[in-house]
């Protein structure tokens, strides 16, 4: 018999999917785990996840826990918003982390640099199969010696979702946006025509800026390590923001639960954003099934990148676990098995990291919920157009400054440029890098 837990209720995952587990503190000696492959498997976990991610991940417990008879698999959904406040604390403390933990990849290189003891090496379960994971997962979520700290799970591919009704009242074919140029005209005939607003974004957590600006091939941090916040790349993509917002076409949302609840109420057309958002209709909004469409995500200059990165995340085995050998042997079950990263696909729309998963046929197959559209084959190809950045462990720092010079920009009507100039040195000060010439 189980005695299994998901709590609270489906909300959302941004494929990235939360929370980083390191448990360090309390001054714990690294190394101290050490995964045996071979170890018997009894006991229980505790899993912290959320949203569909939760989901997928309890139902894989149930098959789990029939595959190997004497373990127990618990799965908390314990929510997107307060996440990383409950890993904060549990890194100082040494304690209150469970066995299991999701953390989403531009977060990773923080938390295993700042806490290099914090979680279980997972290379004794996955390493030798190291190449058929996402390279680029792979490496952002290994440490400086290579040990991998947070085993890879979906990705992050980027396109645009839109509401086809919309566009059809507006009469606008989704095939004529090319550039954002095209996609921001289009937006003011919706408006005029459907009474909608082009797309709906929570300002305060940077409202999709660094999505744009790796779009452009940069992130916040350049290969040296310099900050980047004030490139000419970064101030298009926040007077992009400001102009959408200046319009009118920008409804701004608060936090993860406003953006499921926007697109659940219809309120916009367009959704730039992971493949991981189509578990998040799913799961959120069966209703709507039948109105959405996805194409690529419109480019900056004609013929330029059509996708970008939003999320992605991993699971991680904290110091701290109470049964790390049980909990590293259910991550290797639930990533490193084509079929049950498929299930994944199928079942909560997490789109795999694991490579040989994206063989199976399932990924070509029409999906009735985007009226036959076979979504997953435009995300497949995208995938390999997602421009590299470099992640820094100043990410985090950074991320939260940024935030704030996009609030000043977009509600403010501050001036991008200046804004972004006086980010790049807040950022400077607070992490003694050098602003990139």
């Amino acid at each position: 018999m189980r005695s299994r837990t998901l709590l609270a209720p489906v909300v959302a995952l941004a494929g990235a999917a939360l929370l980083a587990g390191c448990a360090m503190g309390g001054g714990q000696p690294a190394g101290e785990v050490v995964l045996d492959p071979d170890a018997k498997l009894e006991g229980e976990i505790t899993v912290w996840s959320w949203d569909v991610a939760a989901t997928a991940l309890d139902r894989l417990g149930d098959e789990f826990e029939a595959a190997h008879p004497g373990t127990t698999v618990n799965v908390v959904d314990v929510g997107y918003d307060n996440a990383y406040d409950k890993l904060s604390v549990g890194l100082q403390a040494g304690s209150g982390l469970p066995d299991v933990v999701t953390i989403e990849t531009d977060r990773a290189p923080g938390y295993i640099n700042e806490f290099p003891a914090g979680l279980v090496d997972l290379d004794p379960v996955l390493g030798d199969d190291e190449a058929d994971f996402d390279p680029f997962k792979w490496q952002a979520q290994s440490d400086a010696d290579g040990a991998l700290k947070v085993a890879p799970w979906d990705s992050g591919t980027v396109g645009l979702f839109y509401r086809t009704d919309y566009f059809e009242e507006a009469g606008i074919d989704p095939a004529s946006i090319a550039t954002w140029d095209d996609l921001v005209a289009a937006g003011e005939v919706i408006k005029a025509k459907t009474g909608h607003t082009l797309l709906s974004l929570d300002v305060a957590t940077g409202g999709g800026f660094q999505m744009l600006l790796q779009q452009q091939g940069q992130g916040l941090f350049d290969e040296n390590g310099d900050i980047t916040v004030n490139s000419p790349e970064a101030v298009e993509a926040l007077t992009l923001l400001q102009t959408l917002n200046e319009k009118g076409l920008l409804k701004n949302v608060k936090g993860w639960d406003g953006r499921v609840t926007s697109a659940k109420d219809g309120d916009s057309a367009v959704t730039p954003e992971a493949v991981w958002w189509i578990g998040t209709l799913l799961g959120d909004a069966p209703e709507l099934s039948g109105t959405y469409g996805v194409t690529e995500l419109p480019a900056f200059e004609e013929g330029g990148v059509r996708t970008s990165n939003s999320g992605g995340s991993g699971l991680s085995v904290p110091a701290q676990a109470k049964n790390p050998q049980l909990a590293a042997a259910f991550v290797a079950f639930a990533l490193a098995d084509a079929d049950n990263q498929v299930s994944m696909m199928q079942n909560e729309g997490l789109f795999p990291s694991y490579l040989p998963a994206l063989q199976a046929d399932y990924f070509a197959e029409p999906q009735e919920y985007f009226g036959g559209q076979p979504v997953y084959e435009l995300f497949a190809e995208q995938t390999a157009n997602i421009p590299a950045i470099t992640f820094t462990t100043d990410n985090a720092e950074a991320s939260d400054i940024v935030a704030n010079a996009v609030v000043a920009a977009v509600l403010n009507g501050a001036d991008p440029q200046q804004t972004l100039d006086d980010a790049a040195q807040q950022i400077a000060t607070a992490t003694d890098r050098e602003i990139a010439e």
